[in-house]
């Protein structure tokens, strides 16, 4: 049951993190400065940044390894539970590789750690894409998750159409606000994953007091 409550608990902390640092933000706007951003060394508080970064990588790791015992471990679960936990590993990753600056520099200009941070974070946005559409395709003619394939699909495809405006340069202004949307999908997907991983073990105790019926109660008082 912690397994499923972390993979609830990560996406609500980042999005959190990342909604309360950006109005602290002086002189910018709520979406002007994109998420990695808020965590570099001259953003106000960027230690909340970096906590939302390090739960939900975290929570992430916790989730994905619930998962994929749920969905019945090596060799049923499939790809997605075990990549879920890899996107853990990097946001913790993104989070300590911090961005030099709270708004983009010049290439020319970066830190080591700087570029570091954004390969990890392409490599985020690949396993957010990659993982619901994996995770979809593995939940075919499953009774109890197969309920949310097509918002998983759904979901990969809606962020997937929204980071290519985001890295075309299509609307910069709004490139805060698009990677906000691109991040948030597949976390709430993830969200409904863990909350119908939590429905079912809460079900399940009494589920098998119902199957055990009249027998159970007359053993007892045998």
């Amino acid at each position: 049951m912690l397994g499923a409550a972390a993979g609830i608990a990560g996406p609500v902390a980042f999005t959190a993190a990342w909604a309360g640092s950006s109005l602290l933000q002086a002189g910018h706007g709520a979406a002007e400065v994109q998420i990695s951003g808020l965590a570099a060394p001259d953003a106000r508080d960027p230690w909340i940044m970096i906590a939302g970064f390090l739960v939900l990588g975290g929570c992430s790791a916790g989730f994905g390894a619930a998962l994929h015992r749920e969905l019945g471990g090596t060799g049923r679960a499939g790809p997605a539970p075990r990549l879920i936990q890899a996107a853990g590993v990097l946001t913790v990753a993104a989070g300590l590789l911090r961005r030099d600056q709270m708004l983009l520099a010049a290439p020319a200009g970066e830190s080591w750690h700087n570029h570091a941070h954004d390969v990890v974070s392409a490599a985020i946005y690949v396993a957010l894409l990659v993982a619901p559409l994996l995770l979809a395709r593995r939940l075919r003619g499953d009774r109890r998750f197969g309920v949310l394939r097509v918002p998983l699909a759904a979901s990969s495809l809606a962020s997937a159409a929204v980071l290519g405006v985001f890295y075309a340069q299509a609307v910069p202004s709004w490139n805060g606000l698009l990677q906000r949307v691109a991040v948030s999908l597949p976390l709430a997907a993830m969200c409904a994953v863990a909350a119908r991983m939590l429905r079912s073990e809460r079900a399940a105790p009494a589920d098998m007091a119902r199957a055990a019926g009249p027998g159970a109660a007359s053993a007892g008082r045998a």
